[in-house]
């Protein structure tokens, strides 16, 4: 093929950090409270903006507590296991390398008793229909890894006993995430609107709070994960007093961005930018004759973590070191040519691209990157002679 001559605008297709809002520059960290402490009430304030402007976004109910965290979404999954697991049996559904990671710490860390890990295969989503829900359960909204996401929360009965505990992380701002059927939800600054890294957020519903004031797990709880003051939830937590040291240099970037999101119309036009992206490549992916999405159903296609997978039939199902070689060929190709950057396949995931499409990434990056795809792919193959 012809090497393309129209490059994206912007190479950024990491699924994470992802790529910062378009018009960013670092201007936007000019009125940022460097050298000032984060107890102070200015700084206090925009972290207290921080909270209530993602609250009101994604649309989250007013009695549900959100606060800032350490650890990025990592942090925020792990201070709600550790602070809320243990009280009854507990359903952990696994689809994704990050849901094997939490599972792993249910089972070494916390070393839960009445733990049940459903685990299925990349590209795959476990059978939603007949869950205990007098169970806590935990899920991803999205497997980043996998590409595959749960089509909606209606499999999730509103009548439940048992704490529902999803991270979010790739899917709040880009998905329509019915927030009342969460007890407990997570995500991260760096994810989906390309915040900077290190900070999560922990949304909590009154169940999830009740449980936190009338339960102590059997386990010690490091300072970084208590959100507990004097046996009862720390409301400070949810109104501007963060656990650890914030950088405010990040809060600013992150206040930038939900205000940009705001401007532009808010949740629902940042889930239509991240939904055309997925169309785009829908409409390549059916034509294409050497790549498919790693989702085996298109009703739990992710928007922002789209994964590929190869599927020429010059390559057989044996050939995984060709695979392999084909997709660092095409991740290197692209890099030189400032393409695109960082959309090689997870580590564990089969061989294969990951191409982030959330609402920071514009429409028409996506359509220039497609050719270019193409030419890296079968000039790839030639230079390993296939």
């Amino acid at each position: 093929m012809t090497r393309p001559l129209v490059k994206p605008f912007r190479p950024e297709f990491s699924s994470g950090p992802c790529a910062k809002r378009p018009g960013w520059s670092l201007d936007v960290l000019k009125k940022s409270s460097l050298g000032r402490s984060h107890r102070h009430k200015d700084c206090k304030n925009k972290l207290k903006e921080v909270i209530e402007l993602s609250k009101s976004i994604l649309n989250i109910p007013d009695d549900y507590l959100v606060g800032i965290v350490p650890g990025s979404d990592t942090g925020a999954i792990e201070i709600a296991m550790w602070n809320l697991l243990g009280s009854r049996p507990v359903t952990m559904l696994v689809w994704d390398s990050f849901g094997a990671d939490w599972a792993n710490d249910m089972q070494l860390q916390l070393k839960l008793k009445n733990l049940d890990i459903i685990k299925v295969d990349y590209g795959k989503l476990p059978n939603l229909s007949g869950l205990d829900f007098k169970d806590d359960i935990v899920f991803n909204w999205n497997g980043t890894t996998a590409g595959v996401c749960v089509p909606n929360g209606e499999w999730i009965k509103s009548s439940h006993n048992g704490l529902i505990i999803c991270d979010a992380t790739s899917a709040a701002f880009a998905m329509d995430i019915d927030w009342s059927k969460l007890d407990v939800g997570t995500f991260s600054w760096q994810k989906s609107l390309g915040g900077e890294a290190g900070h999560g957020m922990i949304i909590l519903s009154p169940k999830a709070v009740d449980r936190i004031n009338t339960y102590s797990p059997n386990w010690p709880i490091p300072k970084l994960f208590q959100l507990k003051k004097n046996n009862n939830i720390n409301l400070d937590i949810f109104s501007g007093s963060t656990i650890n040291t914030p950088s405010m240099m990040c809060v600013e970037d992150f206040l930038d961005v939900l205000n940009w999101s705001d401007e532009i119309g808010g949740l629902k036009e940042l889930i239509k930018r991240s939904k055309d992206n997925l169309d785009i490549i829908k409409d390549w992916v059916s034509s294409s004759t050497w790549v498919d999405f790693l989702c085996e159903d298109l009703n739990n296609l992710s928007s922002t973590s789209i994964c590929l997978k190869f599927t020429d039939t010059k390559l057989t199902p044996e050939s995984l070191e060709t695979k392999n070689i084909i997709e660092k060929n095409i991740i290197k190709l692209l890099e030189e040519n400032n393409v695109a950057f960082d959309i090689g396949s997870y580590r564990s995931a089969p061989p294969g691209l990951r191409i982030w499409g959330g609402p920071t990434v514009d429409n028409d990056d996506i359509k220039k990157l497609l050719p270019w795809l193409d030419w890296a792919y079968y000039k790839s193959l030639r230079d390993i002679d296939i």
